[in-house]
């Protein structure tokens, strides 16, 4: 009986030392990432995730394993015509760094292979003297990811031709920056 009474009296003072911390913990991942896209309209979209910065093999395009894809310049987003996840995104004025919250409502998502949640030629300026496409200043990609229950931000810091195979080229570099929120969260 004393040896329940001493651990009964142990696992209450365990439990009153308990504090429960009322703050979300804010998980962020977040960096620089350079992409290779084929600089073609006719081939096979490249796929990335945030939760990893990671590119996804094109094998995957059927799943929930990515949050937006890139082919030549037009964006998709992993979902209804763009693939099977929930991911919707929103292209906002702003800046990355005045950009500190994901609306939690408002995005537009891939309805159809004409209807895109990110219009081809909002985001970016030609110069058809040089060839170059430079990202719009004053745009946020603000992201809902495949899963449906994360948010990210990005912002396009640049578009480059990879070096040229011959006279004409294969690949664009896509640079951007962004800060993904692991804990479900829109704070960023």
């Amino acid at each position: 009986m004393k040896r329940f009474i001493l651990f009964s009296l142990v696992g209450i003072v365990a439990l009153a030392s308990c504090t429960k911390d009322s703050a979300t913990p804010v998980t962020i991942i977040s960096g620089t990432k350079t992409i290779s896209v084929p600089f073609s309209s006719a081939t096979a979209f490249t796929l990335f995730r945030f939760s990893d910065s990671t590119v996804v093999a094109n094998t995957d395009s059927a799943s929930n394993k990515w949050d937006f894809g890139l082919r030549f310049t037009t964006f998709i987003v992993n979902s209804y015509a763009g693939g099977p996840g929930s991911a919707g995104a929103i292209l906002n004025n702003g800046t990355f760094d005045a950009t500190p919250t994901a609306p939690t409502t408002g995005y537009a998502y891939d309805t159809t292979a004409t209807q895109r949640a990110i219009k081809d030629g909002s985001w970016y300026d030609y110069n058809g003297a040089t060839r170059t496409f430079a990202p719009k200043a004053g745009k946020v990609f603000l992201f809902k990811t495949a899963d449906g229950v994360h948010y990210a931000k990005m912002e396009l810091l640049s578009v480059d031709y990879a070096p040229f195979v011959g006279m004409y080229p294969t690949t664009l570099l896509y640079k951007f920056r962004y800060a993904y929120q692991a804990n479900g969260t829109t704070t960023f």
